[in-house]
């Protein structure tokens, strides 16, 4: 992938998992700064900087909370007063509490929500006045494929990454004419520290619904996301690729 050098990047829970993945690949990809967010667990944000710096980026790790519009907003700030501009949003980090509609208790319904669709959208809303200055940037959320076709005991989660498809259109149409391009990327089952918890007998029911008949890995939803981001895309925004292998085509 080509036009990564001295682009600043900001990849949301980017500790671990998918995020980490995705960071690691800018970072592959010859991007001169990667700043990923995290939450909780310190240590392994920590880690993944080691990684970000191995690969030969500069690195840096800042902790705020997606369910805190005003820390998403400080957070963007911060990155253009450290870095001097941001060129890339991934917006990746989310939450799910999974449950039967009928149990589902408010505040459940709204931490799912805030955390997958308000935060993103306090963090574009804050990204979007620098890069409309730079008239440049790219933007990529991070949906799923349960937002595409549903999930039994996640109706919360589902509604949230339905939205930010239907959010991911709209900035793209508001934002393309300072070449702003947002796209979505909509994962399927994917194997991470959230799966590796599974029995074999619900793995291999899972695997029985994907076409390629396997779950995917961190790195391929990181190359979908890189690609988005890349030169190579410049003429796709609004877009949901999905990288699911053909569960919902």
């Amino acid at each position: 992938m080509s036009g990564f050098n001295e682009k600043v990047v900001l990849v949301t829970g980017g500790s671990r998992g998918i995020g980490r993945a995705v960071a690691l690949a800018f970072a592959k990809a010859g991007t001169s700064t990667v700043v990923i967010s995290y939450v909780g667990n310190e240590a392994a944000a920590q880690e993944t900087v080691g990684m970000l710096q191995q690969a030969g980026a500069k690195a840096e790790a800042i902790r705020f909370d997606l369910l805190d519009t005003a820390a998403c907003a400080g957070a963007v700030d911060g990155v253009i007063k450290t870095h001097g501009r941001l060129d890339v949003l991934v917006n990746n980090a989310g939450l799910a509490v999974d449950g039967l509609v009928m149990r589902v208790k408010d505040e459940d319904w709204d931490k799912q929500l805030d955390a997958n669709l308000r935060g993103p959208f306090a963090l574009i809303r804050a990204a979007s006045r620098p890069m409309m200055k730079q008239r440049s940037g790219a933007i990529i959320n991070i949906t799923s494929v349960v937002g595409e076709m549903g999930n039994p005991g996640q109706s919360a989660y589902s509604a949230a990454k339905a939205g930010l498809i239907g959010m991911t259109k709209s900035v793209a149409k508001e934002l393309a004419s300072r070449n702003i391009r947002v796209n979505a990327v909509s994962p399927g089952f994917i194997a991470t520290d959230m799966t590796s918890h599974l029995d074999d007998e619900l793995r291999q029911k899972m695997v029985g619904g994907i076409p390629l008949a396997r779950l995917g890995n961190p790195e391929e939803v990181a190359g979908a996301v890189v690609f988005l981001a890349s030169d190579a895309a410049s003429y796709i925004t609004g877009e949901v690729l999905k990288v699911n292998g053909g569960m919902y085509m």
